[in-house]
């Protein structure tokens, strides 16, 4: 049986540290592993160094390192896919156009690897293959073939996501690494990917797969061994039925401590909040115009129309939201749910051109952008790439920054708000880690950091544009036990974005799902208490 890659006995470095001190790992021919385990318990360290972003080091003369994939290994994730958006925002030149700057489309990016020009030369005319994209089995594989001549900036999470691992198929490389293929895919694409795993995963041909899960859930039939990291070292290694044992009495251990660890979670959030009610008083101070004795909606859309391209997303699209009305946002890939939410944070600019009411106030009318952030917390896809290109804040300063309204902070930081920051932090998981830079933390860690600094002001509406993205278990059930807890105060409504319905809350009693290319466009319904 052919080895591709031997390890024994080697670490893991980068310039600042040894993320791994001490790991074997061994792929064998018709073997597909999957890799597993919680944030920052070295699996991100790992797949970086299989694909040579960081350095694998033989720990004595006995150790081995033999990798045949070496320079031949593309990785497809999350965090590559926050990249990507992050280069189109630096290329963008939407201020010198008379127009928005579409940027590279689907074709341009594939394009790519297949001998056209870089995104720095966009403007140079592609290859003769790339017009004929649409005939290559890699295309119709990845269920890209409608996609290809939108603008990378405006495709959905999950549909650059597809694009990415369309690219990554042509480019040829023998070995493809895919962190956490399925969060906030629909189950259009999740079906997509399962029949490219069927496909190609464990075959003798190339391109070997390796899987990176945050959660042991929709694991494909075609993964065969799994090795897990936790705390930087190996603590599981072996076939995919060794693991599910193991899972099967690991989860009985966790049901006896499920109840306890809650209702200790609870009444550290509890003391949190009372502790930092001054902090909150002075963020929710209220503005003149919400000081009625009759609130108004949150949010009021009256047939609302946004699209471009000549492309419809949203039609005739009419919503009211009332205050502790909690609701869940549904639909496929590309329908517009993103869209939606931009509109109420003002992020997409043909709000002011539609009947659009936050706060009983009409967006364009003379109210302020501090106005509308003073009453939301935001989390989404958009402000992770934004503090990620910030690079070097610290985590102290991220949760601050939430009490502010700001994208990094810019102010000296008072005992009061550093003492909640840390009481915050602490309750998340990372004590002792509140001068360590955002940057550093794998994806889930900030996904998660960015969860606590939504939260911590009790926002009037708090947006949830697939907040559990790349989440270990752990993390995920204490963010879900956070928002839960947040809907209970009856200070803060929920609009919850997700493709995952084990994430749906209980108090999400309303559901706007939506259906593009039905008349109408989407459904309002209501469950019975």
């Amino acid at each position: 049986m052919e080895t591709y890659i031997n390890i024994k006995d080697c670490r893991v470095e980068d310039l600042k540290s040894t993320p791994i001190q001490k790991f074997s790992f061994t792929l064998e021919e018709n073997q597909a592993w999957l890799v597993i385990g919680p944030n920052g318990g070295g699996k991100a360290d790992f797949v970086k160094a299989l694909a040579g972003q960081k350095r694998i080091t033989k720990n004595d003369s006995s150790s081995v390192y033999e990798n045949e994939f070496a320079n031949s290994t593309e990785v497809v994730s999350l965090e590559v896919a926050a990249r990507l958006i992050e280069e189109e925002r630096e290329l963008d030149e939407s201020e010198y156009m008379d127009r928005i700057d579409e940027g590279r489309t689907g074709r341009r990016f594939i394009a790519e690897v297949l001998g056209g020009p870089d995104a720095k030369h966009r403007n140079i005319p592609l290859p003769p293959i790339a017009s004929r994209l649409e005939t290559l089995p890699e295309v119709k594989l990845c269920g890209v073939e409608k996609i290809l001549d939108r603008g990378l900036k405006f495709m959905s999470t999950g549909e650059i996501r597809r694009t990415l691992l369309c690219r990554a198929l042509l480019s040829k490389k023998k070995l493809l690494v895919l962190s956490d293929p399925f969060a906030g895919l629909d189950a259009q694409s999740r079906a997509i990917l399962l029949e490219f795993f069927q496909t190609i995963a464990g075959k003798s041909a190339y391109p070997k797969i390796i899987l990176s899960m945050e959660r042991y859930t929709e694991i494909p039939e075609t993964i065969t061994h799994v090795i897990e990291f936790k705390s930087g070292a190996v603590t599981f290694e072996g076939t995919k039925a060794e693991y599910e044992d193991e899972l099967k009495k690991r989860d009985e251990e966790k049901k006896a401590m499920r109840q306890a660890e809650k209702s200790a979670f609870m009444d550290e959030l509890n003391a949190i909040s009372k502790e930092t009610e001054t902090l909150k008083a002075k963020v929710n101070a209220e503005t003149d115009w919400q000081d009625k004795e009759e609130k108004p909606a949150l949010i009021e859309m009256n047939g609302v129309n946004v699209g471009w391209d000549g492309k419809k997303v949203l039609a005739d699209f009419s919503w009211t939201v009332r205050a502790n009305e909690h609701w869940l946002i549904r639909g496929p890939n590309g329908s517009g749910k993103t869209t939606l939410l931009e509109l109420i944070t003002g992020d997409n600019h043909q709000v002011f051109a539609n009947d659009v009411r936050l706060f009983g106030k009409k967006r364009g009318t003379g109210e302020t952008i501090w106005d509308i952030k003073r009453n939301l917390g935001i989390v989404s896809y958009r402000l992770h790439v934004e503090y990620r290109m910030l690079g070097g804040t610290d985590l102290e300063a991220v949760i601050i920054s939430g009490f502010k309204d700001s994208i990094g902070l810019y102010e000296q930081r008072t005992e009061l708000e550093v003492s909640a920051a840390r009481r915050w932090l602490r309750l998340a998981g990372f004590e002792g880690r509140e001068h360590e830079s955002f940057g550093n933390l794998s994806y889930g860690e900030q996904r998660a950091i960015l969860i606590i600094r939504a939260a911590v002001k009790s926002p009037k509406l708090l947006i949830l544009d697939e907040p559990c993205h790349g989440l270990d278990e752990n993390y995920r059930q204490k963010i879900l036990d956070l928002l839960e807890q947040v809907a209970e105060t009856g200070t803060t409504t929920l609009l919850h974005v997700t493709h995952d319905p084990t994430e749906a809350l209980e108090c999400e009693r309303h559901i706007l799902e939506l259906r593009p290319g039905e008349n109408p466009m989407y459904k309002i319904e209501t469950l019975d208490l």
